[in-house]
C-alpha cells in the first residue's frame, strides 16, 4: 500500500472549509469535495473508517475501506495537543494517549462543550494492564487540550460527520490509531534512545500491518504488549512479514550511523498550518497554553551520529597499488598488525624455545653432528 503525504496547500483548503450547514452542527453533511475523493477511490460515506493521529506531525488522517482494503482519503491539521511524546499514564498528566482504540456510537457526543466530540476509548485493555488512569480523552473542537486531540470547530464538524456516517453505515466501532510520529524506519532509528522506544516498536507492528495489508489490525493484549492477529489472507500476511522485516533491517542500518534524539515539548504542539494562520490574525478558538508552543519539538541529541570514513580518492589508492606501499590502516578497517597485538600465552612460551633452537642448531652443525638414519 503506497504511503501518502499531505501538502500544506491541501491542508489549508480542508482546514478552512468548514461547513455551510444551517441546521444542527451534529447533522452537518460530509462536504461534497470529500465525498468526491471517497468516490474516486471506490469507497463511500457509509464504508468503515479508520482514523490515524500523529502527535509530532500534528495531523489526523482519514482512511476508508475500499474494494481492496483501506485507502487514504485526507489529513486534518491538529490545532492543539498537550504533553510529550509517549503514552498517557495517569489522570492529569496532560498526556495525549498512544495506542489502538475503538470508538462506538455511544462515544459520540453531539452536545459537547467543545463544539462536537467523540471519546477515543482511553483507557483500553493495554492501558489498564499497565495501571494507567484517566478518562474522557476526546477528539473535539475549540483548539484547547488537556490530553485531547483538539481541532478547530470547522474541522471537527467534518471529522464528526465522517465518523457518524461510518457508524450509521453499519460499522460497530471504528479504530482510532494514535502514534507519537509517523512510524517510519527513520523516525524509529532517530528515537532509539528514548525510554519509550520498546513501546513504539510494538506500535510499529500494528502500523506496518495496516499499511502492508490494507486491513484494520485485529488488536488484543498479551503479556503486557499489543498483539495483532495474522491476516486470514496468506498473501496479505506474507506482504506484512516482508514489509516488517525490511523495516526492521532499515532501523538497524540507520541506527548504526544516524544520531539518536529525544524530542521534548514544553506542553505539546500544534500543526504548522495553524501556527501560520494564527500569526496572520486568524481565529482558531481558545488555544490552550499558547506560550508553550514556542518550545515545541526541541530535539536533544542523545547519541551523536557516527562519522563515516571519507572515501580514499581513486588517484591516491592507484598510487598506493603501483608503489606497493599501501598504509596498513587503510587496508582493512580495524586491522591491527601482528607485531602490535598483545601476545597470547602460547606465544610467550614458544618464544624462548625458538631462541634456544636458533642458538643451538649452528653449534651442532659446526661440531660435525650427523643426524641418524631415522632422522633423515
Amino acid at each position: 500500500m503506497p504511503l501518502r503525504r499531505s501538502s500544506a496547500a491541501g491542508l489549508a483548503l480542508l482546514a478552512l472549509g468548514g461547513t455551510a450547514w444551517a441546521g444542527d452542527k451534529a447533522t452537518a453533511p460530509i462536504p461534497a469535495a470529500t465525498l468526491a475523493i471517497m468516490a474516486s477511490k471506490g469507497t463511500s460515506a457509509a464504508a468503515p473508517v479508520v482514523f490515524r493521529a500523529y502527535k509530532r506531525e500534528s495531523e489526523l488522517e482519514v482512511w476508508k475501506r475500499g474494494p481492496r482494503g483501506y485507502v487514504f482519503i485526507k489529513s486534518f491539521p491538529i490545532c492543539r495537543w498537550s504533553g510529550q511524546l509517549g503514552p498517557k499514564h495517569r489522570n492529569g498528566d496532560r498526556q495525549v494517549p498512544e495506542g489502538f482504540y475503538a470508538v462506538s456510537r455511544r462515544q459520540m457526543n453531539p452536545n459537547s462543550h467543545y463544539h462536537l466530540s467523540f471519546d477515543v476509548g482511553y483507557p483500553n485493555a493495554y492501558d489498564r494492564a499497565h495501571g494507567s488512569s484517566g478518562s474522557a480523552i476526546m477528539v473535539h473542537g475549540i483548539c484547547s487540550s488537556m490530553g485531547c486531540f483538539a481541532m478547530t470547530n470547522g474541522t471537527v464538524e467534518e471529522i464528526y460527520a465522517i465518523a457518524r456516517d461510518a457508524l450509521a453505515g453499519g460499522q460497530a466501532a471504528f479504530q482510532f490509531q494514535a502514534y507519537p510520529f509517523r512510524m517510519t524506519a527513520e523516525n524509529l532509528a532517530r528515537h532509539r534512545a528514548d525510554p519509550n522506544f520498546a513501546f513504539w516498536q510494538n506500535l510499529k507492528e500494528g502500523s506496518d500491518r495496516f499499511e502492508a495489508t490494507g486491513e484494520e489490525p485485529q488488536v488484543s493484549v498479551a503479556a503486557g504488549r499489543y498483539a495483532f492477529a495474522p491476516s486470514r489472507d496468506p498473501q496479505r500476511e506474507a506482504a506484512y512479514v516482508t514489509h516488517h522485516a525490511i523495516e526492521e533491517a532499515r532501523i538497524a542500518t540507520l541506527a548504526a550511523e544516524a544520531p539518536a534524539i529525544r524530542t521534548t515539548y514544553s506542553d505539546g504542539g500544534q500543526n504548522a498550518f495553524w501556527a501560520a494562520y494564527v500569526s496572520r490574525g486568524g481565529e482558531v478558538g481558545d488555544i490552550s497554553r499558547p506560550e508553550a508552543l514556542a518550545y515545541a519539538g526541541q530535539d536533544v541529541v542523545m547519541v551523536p551520529a557516527r562519522r563515516r570514513q571519507a572515501p580514499v580518492p581513486e588517484e591516491v589508492w592507484v598510487g598506493w597499488l603501483n608503489s606497493r606501499s599501501i598504509p596498513l590502516p587503510v587496508q582493512v578497517a580495524g586491522f591491527v598488525p601482528a607485531y602490535e597485538r598483545p601476545r597470547d600465552g602460547f606465544a610467550r612460551l614458544a618464544e624462548p624455545l625458538a631462541r634456544r633452537y636458533a642458538d643451538s642448531l649452528p653449534r651442532l652443525l659446526a661440531s660435525g653432528f650427523e643426524p641418524g638414519p631415522g632422522a633423515r
